[in-house]
C-alpha cells in the first residue's frame, strides 16, 4: 500500500511540484531550491498521516525528470518537527 501511496503523491508532485493546497507549505528557500513539507496520506495508517520533507529543484535540467528529492519522511505521532539539521546537511551538498 504504501508504494501505491508514494506512486500517487509522485503524480502530484509532477503536476504541482511545490504541492497544492494547504498540505503543502515551503519551509525554507536557498536559491533555486525549495525546501518542502508536505502532509502524505497512508492509507494503512487510517487518517494518522506521515510527513514528507522533500527539495524542488527549480531549473533541474534532466529530461523528463523533475526536480524533487526526497529528503525524510516521519510519522507525526512520534516526530513533531522535521529534521532541520538533516535539511542543512542536504542544502550545504547539493
Amino acid at each position: 500500500m504504501l508504494d501505491n501511496d508514494l506512486f500517487e503523491f509522485k503524480k502530484i508532485l509532477s503536476e504541482f511540484p511545490l504541492g497544492i493546497g494547504k498540505h503543502f507549505n515551503i519551509i525554507t528557500r536557498s536559491g533555486s531550491i525549495y525546501i518542502v513539507k508536505a502532509r502524505f496520506f497512508c492509507r494503512n495508517l487510517k487518517k494518522k498521516d506521515l510527513r514528507m520533507i522533500y527539495a524542488y529543484i527549480e531549473d533541474y535540467q534532466v529530461v523528463e525528470m523533475i526536480g524533487i528529492e526526497f529528503i525524510e519522511i516521519y510519522f507525526k505521532g512520534n516526530k513533531q518537527n522535521e529534521d532541520k539539521g538533516r535539511i542543512k546537511k542536504y542544502l550545504k551538498n547539493v
